[in-house]
């Protein structure tokens, strides 16, 4: 079976193919090495714990712990709001998920799986 290729890491549209030895983002122009981006998803993928301390995995269901202003925005992320099938991908945002308001990458100290 085919493994599809990952979502753009720079603007976390999911419309990438692989060339040669990179991965390309149509959208944005970003270009990555193969082998960093599944370095990235090894790497996100063992180490991902939400505010309890349990380990989340790509799929999981979970609910934000308090209001989170969005940055650039005048939306508020509302505290109880569940967010369903969550990926989780490298850096500082953790978590790459999409609401009724958007797509967001949240941190996981903020979120409880569900």
């Amino acid at each position: 079976m085919p493994q599809t290729p990952p979502a753009c890491v720079q603007c976390t549209l999911e419309n990438t193919y692989p060339d040669g030895e990179n991965y390309i983002c149509p959208d944005c122009g970003h270009e990555w090495p193969i082998s960093a981006a599944q370095d990235i998803d090894d790497d996100a993928a063992a180490s991902v714990k939400d505010a309890n301390g349990q380990a989340l995995a790509d799929g999981d269901a979970v609910v934000l712990i308090k209001d989170l202003k969005v940055k650039g925005s005048s939306t508020v992320l509302k505290m109880g709001t569940k967010v369903k099938s969550i990926r989780l991908v490298g850096g500082d945002h953790e978590v790459d998920c999409k609401m009724d308001a958007g797509s967001f990458m949240l941190k996981a100290c903020f979120l409880k799986k569900v």
